[in-house]
């Protein structure tokens, strides 16, 4: 999450890890801005209102409408999210007439997709060590 120019937030997935399953990278980066915030005494409405989120993949629904409700103006992303996109792919919480629920944003997609799609194949080839492990027994 960028601020002026100066990346406030810096997320990445942290559900396996910490067995939360909102701990999204959109999630942890907001909790890092709220905490900048109070740091610097600053106030977050304004703050998000000019912060603009770079991420790997898609927000899904449940990020898109956080960082609706909190007035984020504009989000780019890599790759679609084609299960759980919130910013087009399944909804499209940026664009929705959704009353009481904070400000539309831009929702830019394709960003550097290659990359993304090529870091998440990455991610996943590697059977993420934070995974839980499987209680199914292979048959051998």
């Amino acid at each position: 999450m960028v601020y002026q120019n100066e990346i406030l937030g810096l997320g990445r997935n942290e559900v396996n890890e910490t067995k939360n399953a909102t701990r999204h990278a959109e999630m942890v980066a907001i909790d890092q801005v709220l905490e900048w915030c109070r740091q610097k005494d600053k106030d977050r409405e304004e703050v998000f209102e000019h912060t603009v989120l770079y991420v790997t993949v898609e927000p899904c629904i449940m990020c898109a409408a956080a960082l609706r409700l909190l007035n984020i103006p504009l989000v780019v992303y890599g790759c679609q999210n084609e299960r759980f996109g919130g910013c087009g792919s399944v909804l499209n919480i940026p664009a929705d007439d959704l009353k009481h629920s904070g400000a539309p944003f831009q929702a830019i997609g394709g960003y550097r997709a290659e990359e993304a799609v090529e870091l998440l194949k990455t991610f996943y080839k590697a059977e993420n060590p934070n995974a839980p492990k499987s209680k199914v027994r292979k048959k051998q």
